[in-house]
């Protein structure tokens, strides 16, 4: 029988043993037993090496010694606990194998001594002892570790019925630490060392003790803290992709057909339903057909039924197509399109007729999220609408340009003389300027204000010539020259009273015959007062002297009326004029007749509150404004002949062109309009070129095509009005220039104008108590 090889994996016998529960290997009460198996273990080694050692088999016996020395290291590889007949047989094997160790050193002489030393254990056995192994290489051997387990990853469970727990560097067993009562009462005699655990190192199998920082770890980790000084718990996230959550998968690409696991039983099912279909057991579903209700009478025609492309023909008329969806109606517009909160309510809030589009631009993140449409129904109704009302005849349309239908203006350079610069100003009166009016020969200029003084300019100088006080209670409202070059009487209006004054500023002779053009109306109220009748009534208007201190300065007569005077307008021959009293009833209009110092009164009632009122320049026709309309009056016919309509919410003044066939108004809701008579009651031309109340409106009265308005935002507004014989011509208006210089005061800018009677000079009259003349 051939030898066995001794590097032959040994079997794991497993025997039950009832008395291994005796067995006490960890408290070291039994030591007997311990030292009992350390010698069978030192013997079993001993055989092992000398097996590996010898070059020849051996003889039978020492075959059936090795052959029963497997099973004592086997029983004790094993996780069983060797009963005691067990190590009966163990120790005799190992007498056995001791004998035959002996006579194979006797016969190999030549080998060198054993490492090892025999000795005698506490059984009278022999116990091998093996000397420390020099290990051969360089090194230094203070830096050598500490004595470490080498049993590599086997668990340490392996070794739980052994009094070791492995072998170290050397081939040496690493005893088990001792533990149990008597580890308690150790650890109650002794105090609990810094960095005491109470756990047991898994490598070393020793009690496992922590450094100071692995112990301000754990504290940290039990509390809750960041574990290392330096560690951001909240590092800056990297998105490797979007934090939105979108609606719209990463992949639309449909699942493949080969994930697709047919159900038999449906495919049962659906056979079956096949079956009956086929058998005629099961019919598809037909909608009942709608009987429609039709006049068979009635023939009904589609007009596109038959639409293709067709050579053009003024009767071929294809359907009108939709036009094509534009950014707004989008699902997903662009963010200019989008109403803001503003516009959003602007809309809502309006009609639906003045709302500029039918729908808001809506954003929606997909086309699945867009609700429903509410306008669906009525955009096909008026869809359908468009198609039945639409033309069946072609019409060629005019392209016109809009500019070429405009009037081309000329140019303002051609328009020349105008008024541009302000050449005199003309100061000393305390208040506002109300009124001022330049003589017919245009050598002075006449003003009136707030300080209740006249005063008499020279235009060019600026120079003041006379002046007198009338009332140191009341404002000069209104001053006028009257018309002719035969005489220099200045009327003026200070609340109630009307005068008639002529300044010492001319020759003698003009002088004279001024006093009496004035005084001749005493004469005449007196030849008549003594012809009539002593019972009629005395005259509603008496005219009379002034008092001497004004009478010693030139205001030689004096008329009272029964409210505030707010305009004074003269005839062209300069023999009658007219006052306006806004406050006045039956007085507000009156017509006064110089020569006779007479007054008439020719309204019993207007339909209105009178603002002014003036005389046709060449015809016997008088003009009366009230707040919203305009009334012109036959004279000699005694009838009304015209009411005109501005369409101005307060007329503020109007004047009459001297050709007689135009006509300006100025309003307090800052619009000029023009009137032509022969055209139409309505305004031919509204202009809107302030900020605020016309005060004032004139006509040059010396032959040129000027017109200005005077305004409360302290400008002066030019105007060319060319007007033409021509009935089938209409009048050209153009603004030429703007006059800027008056101060605003309270409110009130320029107060009133007028123009030179020759020259292109406009004067006006401030709020801020200055006059210009603009040149």
């Amino acid at each position: 029988m051939a030898p066995q090889d001794s590097t032959k994996k040994r079997k794991a016998v497993t025997r039950d043993s009832p008395e291994a529960d005796k067995v006490v290997l960890s408290d070291g009460a039994g030591d007997i037993e311990a030292s009992f198996l350390d010698g069978i273990l030192s013997q079993s080694e001993d055989e092992d090496e000398d097996e590996d050692s010898d070059d020849f088999a051996g003889s039978d016996e020492h075959q059936e010694g090795s052959e029963d020395s497997e099973d004592p290291e086997e029983d004790i590889g094993s996780e069983e606990i060797p009963s005691e007949e067990d190590e009966e047989e163990k120790g005799k094997v190992s007498k056995v194998n001791g004998s035959t160790k002996s006579m194979s050193h006797d016969t190999e002489r030549d080998e060198p001594p054993p490492n090892h030393i025999v000795t005698e254990d506490a059984n009278g056995n022999p116990r091998y002892i093996y000397r420390e192994i020099d290990p051969v290489y360089d090194t230094d051997d203070s830096d050598a570790p500490e004595t470490a387990n080498t049993i590599g990853n086997i668990p340490l469970s392996f070794y739980d019925s052994y009094p070791h727990i492995g072998y170290d560097i050397n081939g040496k067993k690493i005893a088990r630490p001792a533990k149990g009562e008597a580890l308690d009462a150790l650890l109650d005699s002794i105090d609990i060392p810094k960095g005491w655990t109470g756990l047991t190192d898994p490598n070393t199998g020793k009690p496992l003790e922590l450094s100071e920082q692995e112990l301000d770890v754990l504290r940290r980790i039990q509390t809750n803290e960041v574990a290392e000084d330096g560690f951001d718990p909240y590092p800056a996230t990297v998105e490797y992709f979007t934090s939105k959550t979108e609606t719209m998968p990463l992949s639309a690409a449909p699942e493949p057909k080969r994930r697709f696991v047919p159900s038999k039983h449906e495919a049962k099912r659906v056979m079956k339903i096949v079956k009956a279909i086929r058998e005629g057991r099961i019919l598809p579903y037909k909608p009942p057909a709608e009987e429609d209700e039709e006049d068979a009478d009635v023939q009904r025609y589609d007009v596109w039924a038959n639409e293709a492309p067709r050579p053009y023909h003024p009767m071929n008329i294809p359907a009108p197509k939709l036009p094509p969806p534009i950014h707004e109606e989008s699902y997903h517009p662009p963010p200019e399109y989008l109403p803001d909160q503003a516009e959003k309510k602007a809309w809502e809030d309006a009609d639906d007729e003045d709302r500029d589009k039918e729908y808001l631009p809506a954003d929606h993140s997909s086309l699945r999220k867009v609700p429903g449409y509410d306008r669906f129904i009525k955009e096909k109704f008026e869809r359908c609408l468009d198609l039945y009302l639409a033309p069946r005849v072609r019409r060629s349309k005019l392209n016109i340009d809009p500019e070429s239908l405009l009037p081309k203006l000329p140019n303002r350079n051609e328009l020349k003389p105008f008024p541009t610069t302000c050449a005199t100003i003309f100061r000393g009166h305390e208040g506002r300027v109300r009124s001022l009016a330049v003589d017919p020969s245009g050598v002075w200029l006449a003003s009136g204000g707030d300080d209740g003084t006249v005063r008499v300019w020279e235009l060019l100088t600026g120079r003041q010539l006379w002046h007198v006080k009338i009332s140191s209670e009341e404002a000069i409202n209104v001053v006028r020259w009257r018309p002719g070059t035969d005489s220099v009487i200045i009327s003026a209006a200070a609340s109630e009273d009307l005068y008639f004054i002529v300044p010492p500023i001319v020759s003698p002779e003009l002088e004279t015959h001024s006093h009496s053009l004035i005084d001749a109306g005493f004469g005449y109220a007196t030849s008549n007062s003594s012809s009539t009748d002593s019972a009629k009534k005395s005259p509603a208007v008496q005219w009379t002297r002034p008092s001497p201190r004004l009478l010693d300065a030139g205001v030689l007569l004096k008329t009272h009326l029964r409210s505030t005077i707010k305009v004074i307008s003269w005839h062209r021959r300069g023999e009658y004029l007219t006052t306006v009293s806004p406050s006045g009833q039956t007085s507000a209009v009156a017509i006064h007749t110089l020569s006779k110092h007479l007054t008439q009164q020719p309204f019993r009632r207007l339909k209105g509150l009178p603002q002014s009122a003036a005389f046709h320049p060449s015809k016997p026709v008088f003009f009366v404004a009230t707040q919203r309309s305009i009334r012109s009056y036959d004279l000699a016919k005694q009838q009304l002949l015209k009411i005109l309509q501005p369409g101005a919410r307060w007329i503020s003044s109007f004047d009459v062109h001297p050709g007689g066939d135009n006509l300006i108004v100025g309003s307090y809701d800052k619009r000029l309009l023009w009137h032509d008579l022969d055209l139409s009651a309505r305004p031919y031309k509204t202009l809107r070129y302030h900020n605020k109340a016309i005060r004032q409106v004139a006509f040059h009265r010396g032959g040129l095509p000027l017109f200005a308005d005077a305004s409360d935002d302290g400008s002066v507004q030019v105007f060319h009005g060319k007007v033409v014989g021509d009935l089938m011509e209409n009048a050209t208006i153009v603004p030429v220039t703007l006059l800027r210089g008056h101060g605003v005061r309270k409110e009130l800018g320029v107060m009133d104008l007028d123009w030179h009677p020759r020259e292109a000079w406009c004067v006006s009259a401030g709020a801020d108590g200055t006059c210009r003349l603009w040149m």
